[in-house]
């Protein structure tokens, strides 16, 4: 069902370079929902932030606890996971306590079905400054794609909405859309992408490359979409949310505690 014009879709997105072979990454855990499938596979060069977080780093050095919340839309709530302890929010708190034991993560899960940049913007004082968080996680652009919508004001929303975050005190990391099926089907998904990064990079700001990781598992391990999508072609499910989790949690342990955040991962294969 996934592969039914696939080719079409993936020429309708347009190319990316291919990241670095990974390696598995270690995860050991007693869910209670449902994360079998292929190893976590996770390379270096995915856990790679180009700007470091302070304000977690500075948190983290005096043991202080951390707030995250986690701004976005539908795969931010956790839509194709068995739970809600299955999404990704729920599942970096718990890899981020195992990976600082002794020290408390708060993963405030502020996303909502449907919603596009401007929806955000609009509840972003009540739903996530108001909450004082040292980091927010603002995954975008997805459903904006889906409706077709034009890519460059994005720019402009971005800026505002960053410069709003910043004001408060946050850390922030943009994440940018999944590598789906109906994603891919549409021609904006490559300028969205790229919108994303060059904001990331203009605003001085950490983007994490889901839409890269998840085309690593498709492109290069060969995975199906069905291994890491739920059955409508769109949502993560628990093994790829719980896999994401796992990146993210090493990719903003390495930039709050690292001298830069481009220094090599981890390289100890293991699996679920």
């Amino acid at each position: 069902m996934f592969a039914l014009a696939l080719g079409t879709m993936i020429s309708a997105c347009g190319a990316h370079a291919e990241p670095a072979d990974g390696v598995a990454v270690p995860v050991r855990t007693t869910p209670t929902f449902d994360t079998t499938g292929p190893m976590c596979t996770i390379s270096p060069d995915q856990t790679q932030l180009t700007f470091r977080l302070p304000q977690v780093a500075r948190r983290l050095a005096a043991g202080a606890p951390i707030k995250i919340v986690a701004l976005g839309s539908s795969s931010t709530y956790g839509a194709g996971a068995s739970t809600s302890a299955a999404s990704y929010p729920s599942r970096l708190a718990e890899e981020l306590s195992r990976q600082f034991p002794g020290h408390e993560f708060a993963v405030l899960n502020r996303g909502v079905n449907g919603e596009e940049i401007t929806d955000m913007l609009a509840r972003l004082d009540s739903a996530v400054i108001a909450e004082k968080p040292d980091l927010v996680l603002w995954q975008l652009g997805t459903n904006s794609v889906l409706h077709d919508k034009a890519v460059p004001p994005h720019a402009r929303y971005l800026h505002e909405g960053l410069q709003r975050l910043k004001s408060a005190g946050a850390d922030v990391v943009l994440i940018d859309p999944q590598y789906a099926p109906k994603v891919l089907a549409h021609a904006a998904c490559n300028g969205m992408v790229s919108l994303i990064a060059a904001t990331a990079k203009s605003e001085h700001v950490a983007v994490f490359r889901r839409f890269d990781l998840m085309r690593h598992w498709y492109s290069v391990e060969h995975l199906p979409f069905q291994a890491f999508l739920s059955a409508d072609g769109l949502h993560m499910n628990d093994w790829s949310y719980a896999c994401l989790a796992r990146a993210l949690a090493i990719a903003i342990g390495q930039a709050a505690t690292q001298p830069t955040a481009t220094a090599a991962g981890p390289t100890m294969p293991a699996q679920w």
